[in-house]
């Protein structure tokens, strides 16, 4: 099987998600290696914005795109948080509401799929996404230099809380507009 550009996007992606991990957890307080880190969690996060338009636009959506596109991004930030979680920067229970929404949405999706819908993400969750980004971003350079500590420790705080609010109103909007795919067919 002959792979097309937006599904070696989304390999790539999941290629760099031990790359990230190792680096970050390797090497936790070289500030130097936080920026790589965050340089390969940037470029991951790219591809997935990438894979996505070049996939529409050129009409190269496949079955294996519509698959693991969404597990890859699910990798790539499940995992970011997890770390965050291990270098004790971020609340495991913030962790657990955030990865606990994805597998929701996740098997929520596959009701649907089941059920023959198709359901499209919202700007709720495409929100979400940016603002869980940003924070991994922020985290995980972990500024702690004079004068600048204050202000991304306020920063990572507020990313925090503003991803940790769009998560849980993605998934009320999402649920409040698709409950019918609960519903039993009779």
């Amino acid at each position: 099987m002959k792979m097309n550009l937006p599904n070696k996007l989304t390999c790539l992606r999941m290629i760099l998600v031990p790359v990230f991990v190792a680096i970050l957890l390797i090497f936790p307080n070289r500030f130097e290696m936080r920026l790589l880190a965050d340089a390969v969690f940037i470029l991951a996060s790219l591809t997935d914005l990438l894979d996505g338009k070049i996939a529409r636009k050129y009409n190269l959506v496949t079955n294996f795109g519509k698959f693991m596109d969404p597990l890859a991004d699910k990798l790539l930030v499940c995992s970011a948080l997890i770390c965050l979680v291990a270098l004790h920067q971020l609340p495991a229970w913030i962790c657990i509401i955030i990865i606990g929404r994805e597998f929701i949405i996740s098997g929520f999706r596959l009701v649907a799929a089941n059920n023959g819908i198709v359901i499209a993400a919202s700007y709720w969750g495409k929100f979400k996404t940016t603002f869980q980004m940003l924070m991994v971003i922020v985290m995980v350079a972990n500024i702690t230099v004079e004068p600048f500590d204050k202000m991304f420790s306020v920063l990572s705080m507020l990313l925090m809380w503003t991803a940790l609010i769009l998560t849980v109103v993605s998934l009320v909007d999402y649920l409040a507009k698709n409950i019918d795919v609960l519903k039993e067919q009779s």
